[in-house]
C-alpha cells in the first residue's frame, strides 16, 4: 500500500482504496475490479470526501475502459457514457464526483483507438490524483497563515487526507501550520450518525502526533461559548452561488460560531465550486434509516421509528468568514465573483 487514500493498481488494472468503514479498528484495502464494486464502495462510504470522490470518478472512467473486452470503439464509448452516468448518480450532492468523471470522459471521447482511450483515461485520472495533493498543500499553506501559534481549531466530519487523495483540506491547514512550527490543537466533533470525526479525524491526527480532543456534536455550542476554540474550519462537498453544502451539522456549527464571535472558515478546492446552481437546485442525499436506528448491528432505537437522515446540509454564505482555496483566501461577500473567475 502507498500513502494515498485511493490509487491505481497497475498489475491488475483496478482501483485500490482504504476501506474507511473499517477505521479506526482495522486498516483494510479494497480492490475495485468492476464499476459495480466501485459504486458499492462509494455508496457505502468506503471512499468518501469531495476531493477523494473526484479521483474515484476519474479512476472509474479508466476502470470502465479497461473492463471492456470487445473491439468496437463506438461500443466502448457508449459503455463509458453509461458507466459514467451510473458513477455520477451514486452520490448526487458532492460535485467533485461528477467533475472527476466528466474531466476524464471529455478527454477521451474523441479518440479513435481503444488503447488510446485506456491510456488517456488513466493518465488523466492520475493527473487528478496528483493534482489533488498539490492543491491541498496550497490550501494548507494559505490557511495556515490564518492560524496563530497556540490556536485551537474545531472541525466537523473528516476533511483530512482520508477525504482527499492525500494531505487534506481543513486538516491539511492544521498539518501545514504544525509543519511551520505552530502549536495547534484540534477539537473534533464526532459527526453522527457515522462518526467520521470520531473514527477518521481523530485517527489521522493521532497518527500525526497532533493534539486532538473528541467531543459530541451537541457539545460544540458549549466549547464555543466558553471560548475553548479560536477558529472553526470545515471542508465542503459543493459551493453554490449562495452557500456551502457540507456534512450534516455544519450549518449548526456555523450559526454557533457566528453567535459566539468565532471565525468560521471553509477549506475547499476550486473544483468543488458549482457555477450554475443555488441551494434549491441541489439534491441532498438521504441515507438509510438504519444508520440512525442501529449501531454495529444492534438497534438503539425502535426498529420501525420514522427517520430523517440527510447526509448534508446547507450553510448560507453569510455565516462563512472566508473560503480558503488553492488560489488564496477569499472574503465570501465576493462569492459570485469567485465562482465566475476561478
Amino acid at each position: 500500500m502507498n500513502n494515498r487514500t485511493i490509487w491505481w493498481n497497475y498489475s491488475v488494472n483496478c482501483i485500490e482504496m482504504i476501506d474507511q468503514t473499517k477505521l479506526p479498528l482495522k486498516l483494510d484495502i479494497i480492490k475495485c475490479l468492476t464499476i459495480d464494486s466501485l459504486i458499492d464502495a462509494i455508496k457505502s462510504l468506503s471512499i468518501r470526501g469531495a476531493p477523494a470522490l473526484g479521483a474515484a470518478g476519474g479512476y472509474g472512467v479508466a476502470l470502465s475502459s479497461f473492463s471492456y473486452d470487445g473491439a468496437n470503439v463506438e461500443e466502448l464509448k457508449n459503455i463509458l457514457i453509461s458507466d459514467s452516468l451510473k458513477i455520477k448518480n451514486s452520490r448526487p450532492t458532492a460535485i467533485n464526483l461528477s467533475w472527476g468523471v466528466d474531466r476524464v470522459l471529455n478527454k477521451i471521447l474523441r479518440e479513435k483507438k481503444i488503447e488510446e482511450i485506456r491510456k488517456d483515461a488513466l493518465n488523466e485520472a492520475e493527473r487528478i490524483a496528483d493534482e489533488d495533493i498539490v492543491i491541498n498543500k496550497m490550501i494548507g499553506r494559505n490557511g495556515a497563515a490564518l492560524l496563530e501559534d497556540g490556536d485551537t481549531v474545531l472541525t466537523h466530519c473528516n476533511a483530512g487526507r482520508l477525504a482527499c487523495v492525500g494531505w487534506g483540506t481543513a486538516l491539511g491547514i492544521v498539518r501545514s501550520a504544525v509543519e511551520m512550527g505552530k502549536d495547534i490543537k484540534v477539537v473534533a466533533c464526532e459527526t453522527r450518525p457515522l462518526n467520521q470525526g470520531g473514527r477518521l479525524t481523530t485517527w489521522e491526527l493521532m497518527n500525526d502526533g497532533i493534539d486532538v480532543r473528541l467531543i459530541t456534536d451537541s457539545t460544540a455550542g458549549m466549547v464555543m461559548r466558553k471560548k475553548m476554540v479560536d477558529k472553526v474550519i470545515v471542508g465542503a462537498d459543493r459551493i453554490t452561488k449562495d452557500g456551502v453544502f457540507n456534512k450534516i451539522g455544519t450549518y449548526t456549527h456555523a450559526v454557533l460560531a457566528k453567535e459566539n464571535g468565532i471565525p468560521f472558515y471553509v477549506a475547499v478546492p476550486l473544483s468543488t465550486f458549482d457555477r450554475s446552481k443555488r441551494e434549491e437546485e441541489v439534491i441532498i442525499e438521504e441515507r438509510d434509516a438504519d444508520e440512525l436506528r442501529m449501531i454495529n448491528g444492534s438497534y438503539i432505537a425502535p426498529k420501525d421509528v420514522k427517520v430523517f437522515n440527510p447526509a448534508f446540509d446547507f450553510t448560507p454564505i453569510k455565516y462563512v468568514k472566508a473560503l480558503i482555496t488553492e488560489k488564496g483566501v477569499f472574503n465570501t461577500c465576493k462569492l459570485v465573483d469567485i465562482i465566475k473567475n476561478d
